[in-house]
This record gives structure tokens, C-alpha cells and sequence, in this order.
């Protein structure tokens, strides 16, 4: 009886023990709760709640007092590399050089000069050169100077010429005129006329003009042909003035 006496009051020891366990587990905050049967824990609800917030929203999520917010970086400005870029051709500057006029740039026209020796022959010429190119070119030097017939420039007799004057390079820009001056020995008389060295006069219908560098350019009269003695010219040098 004694052994059974004694199993009985374990037994009640064992039933007292459980439902004392039982209570303690039913009171809040009590740190028998068992969590091993898979319910979320406040950690994981908090990360639930917050990898369920739409994007776009703000997440309802707790910060963490760990993470630092970075300092907002200092936008900087790009200046543009500069490039360089060829320059745009362009007129020779003002006193700068100026390519020689080619033969096709210009065109040639002659008249009578104004001023001129005495005598009944042509006396002295006056040639006209004009640019009839785009580009600015330059003309220099004194001419060269043969008799012609028409249409036969190739087929001429060369003058002896006797230069005067300094020769300078004159700019032509486009349309522009420079000029060159050629004086003959004057035939004297009436009719056929004649020469004070007792040669015959000679008759021109054209003259060839030369320039240094920029071709000859057959030229004639609007009012006569080229009268001369001696086949000697006097010539000045390309000039930007109109001689007389």
C-alpha cells in the first residue's frame, strides 16, 4: 500500500507540475511560448509586410538604425572638349601675297592712248587687263610685246622693248583692272607717213602682249591698226592706275 500510496502522490506531483507549466505558458510576454511550430516570428512579419508593399510605395517596414544614408554626391559639369576646325577658305588678307593671275583669268582689251608723241601713227597704247576669275590674283612685271596678224597670235614678229619704271605686284580681285602702257616710235607725214630713221612704217592689225607668269593675250583697235617705226616700244610696268 505504501508503494502504491507513494505512486499515487508522484502522480499528483507529475499532474501538479504540468498544469503549472501550462499556466505559465498562457501569460503574455512569458518566455515559455513555444515557437517551434512554424508561426512567424515579429522579425519576420516586419520583413512580410514590407516585401509585400507595391513598388513605388513607401514600405512600412522599420529602418534599420545600422544603415547610414550616403551624403548626396555633387553633380559636376562637362565642359565640351573644344575641337579644332579648319578654316574656311577666305581672300588674301590685306597686304598678304596673292597667286599670279593665270592666262585664263583674265581678258585683255587695248585703245589709243590719250597721251601719246607727235605724229600721225598710233603713237602709244593703252592695254587693259581685267580678272574675270572668282579669286583675288596678283599681276607683275613689265611686258612683253610682238606684232600680229588677225587671228594668227603664234605667227608674230617680237618688238624690241625698252621697259620703264619700276615694277611692283598689283593685287586684281575679281573684276578689278589693272593696266600697262606701250609707246611707239611715232610715224611722221601724211599718207603712207615715215620714219625719222628712214625705215619704212610697218602696220599691225594685232598686238601680242605678255605678262610674267600669266600668258599672252592677243589684242587689237576698235578704231584703226598699229602704226609704228623701228618695231621699238617703250613699256611700263602693270599698274592699278588707268594710265592716260
Amino acid at each position: 500500500m505504501r508503494y502504491v500510496n507513494g505512486m499515487r502522490g508522484s502522480a499528483m506531483a507529475v499532474v501538479v507540475a504540468s498544469v503549472a507549466l501550462a499556466v505559465a505558458g498562457c501569460q503574455p510576454g512569458g518566455s515559455g511560448a513555444d515557437t517551434s511550430d512554424g508561426g512567424p516570428t515579429a522579425s519576420e512579419s516586419g520583413s512580410s509586410a514590407a516585401s509585400s508593399t507595391p513598388d513605388g510605395s513607401k514600405p512600412t517596414g522599420s529602418v534599420s538604425s545600422s544603415s547610414t544614408p550616403s551624403a548626396p554626391s555633387t553633380p559636376t559639369a562637362s565642359l565640351p572638349t573644344p575641337t579644332a576646325s579648319a578654316p574656311a577658305p577666305s581672300a588674301p588678307a590685306a597686304g598678304g601675297s596673292a597667286a599670279t593671275c593665270s592666262a585664263s583669268s583674265l581678258k585683255a582689251t587695248a585703245r589709243q592712248a590719250t597721251v601719246r608723241p607727235d605724229g600721225t601713227g598710233t603713237g602709244a597704247a593703252v592695254v587693259e587687263f581685267t580678272n574675270v576669275s572668282a579669286h583675288t590674283c596678283s599681276l607683275n612685271g613689265h611686258p612683253t610685246v610682238a606684232g600680229a596678224a588677225n587671228g594668227s597670235p603664234e605667227l608674230n614678229v617680237p618688238l624690241t622693248v625698252k621697259p620703264t619704271g619700276t615694277a611692283t605686284a598689283v593685287k586684281v580681285a575679281p573684276g578689278g583692272k589693272a593696266w600697262v602702257k606701250l609707246t611707239y616710235v611715232q610715224v611722221q607725214g601724211e599718207g603712207d607717213g615715215y620714219c625719222e630713221s628712214g625705215s619704212a612704217p610697218v602696220l599691225y592689225p594685232t598686238m601680242v602682249v605678255g605678262l610674267p607668269g600669266s600668258g599672252a593675250h592677243q589684242v587689237g583697235l576698235d578704231d584703226g591698226q598699229f602704226a609704228e617705226c623701228d618695231d621699238t616700244v617703250i613699256v611700263t610696268p602693270v599698274s592699278a592706275v588707268k594710265p592716260a
